[in-house]
């Protein structure tokens, strides 16, 4: 039965998370009092749920740690840890080359897959696009649904800012590194995209699987010859083109309670936690 202090946990975690301004990090503490070993961890938001997660579970089993996790996106996960303000960093993306250079004593972790979800206002018609389509709009080529199958309605583009791994990773992997269309609405967290694809017809946006429900509509892959879920299924078996690795970074082999965490989030139960939120385990 998990205790009392959990339970706070994950009532002030929720609270945040939902109520939370924009530009302001969502973060989740254990209560600070008496003589408690620490771990603050920050970054990625798409991270965010299954740390938190992991962190509850990891101090009902060790009462005398107090796990701190914060977002604001995977560069500033990876700039904490490299500068020492945090002690794991937490990236849904591969690291730079200039954070290579910059930090170059960081050790990054694999601790689950994820796929890159499009999702619609679940009111569209639309069921698949392919690649080049969804590139064609996030360019600004393509600017009304009727070009795509839909309905006669323009098509309001989300995206994400640029401290986010998940926009970094879309930008490479379908963008191939060309512009976003310069009408593009940034938003500061994968919460922030779904909720406002969720609240805007003719929307279109992308989150980590971990955030589709039943607010939004996921669109499937058209590869030419089949149509491709979002699914865990897909990711596993390879078949859902746009996936990622997602990161836990330390400076430096980790070592104390970060190690401890850390075999905790690729072990059996940890990975039990990345399955729940929604992700795909390792």
């Amino acid at each position: 039965m998990r205790s009392s202090h959990s339970r706070m946990l994950v009532l002030i975690f929720v609270a945040i998370f939902l109520c939370v301004c924009p530009g302001t990090p969502i973060q989740v503490q254990a209560d600070n009092t008496g003589s408690l070993e620490s771990l603050k961890i920050s970054g990625s938001t798409t991270v965010l749920p299954v740390a938190a997660s992991a962190a509850e579970f990891f101090m009902d089993m060790h009462p005398d740690t107090d796990i701190q996790v914060s977002a604001g996106g995977s560069s500033v996960g990876v700039q904490s840890v490299g500068e020492g303000t945090a002690d794991i960093g937490m990236s849904s993306r591969d690291l730079k080359d200039v954070e290579k250079e910059k930090y170059p004593d960081l050790v990054p972790l694999v601790m689950a897959r994820d796929g890159i979800a499009l999702i619609v206002h679940p009111s569209n018609v639309v069921d698949s696009l392919t690649i080049d389509q969804v590139k064609a709009i996030y360019k600004g080529e393509i600017i009304n649904w009727k070009d795509v199958g839909g309905e006669e309605k323009e098509i309001v583009v989300i995206g994400r800012d640029s401290a986010s791994g998940t926009r970094e990773f879309f930008h490479e992997f379908v963008m191939d590194k060309e512009d976003f269309v310069q009408t593009q609405l940034e938003k500061n967290s994968n919460g922030a995209v779904q909720s406002t694809v969720a609240q805007t017809p003719g929307s279109i946006g992308y989150v980590g699987l971990g955030y589709v429900d039943e607010t939004i509509k996921p669109l499937s892959i058209d590869d030419g010859t089949n149509t491709v879920e979002p699914t865990v299924e897909n990711v596993l078996e390879g078949l859902y083109p746009v996936s990622r690795s997602l990161y836990m970074i330390t400076n430096g082999e980790p070592e104390g309670l970060a190690a401890q965490f850390l075999d905790f989030i690729i072990s059996q139960e940890g990975q039990n936690l990345v399955s729940e939120e929604g992700f795909v385990p390792v």
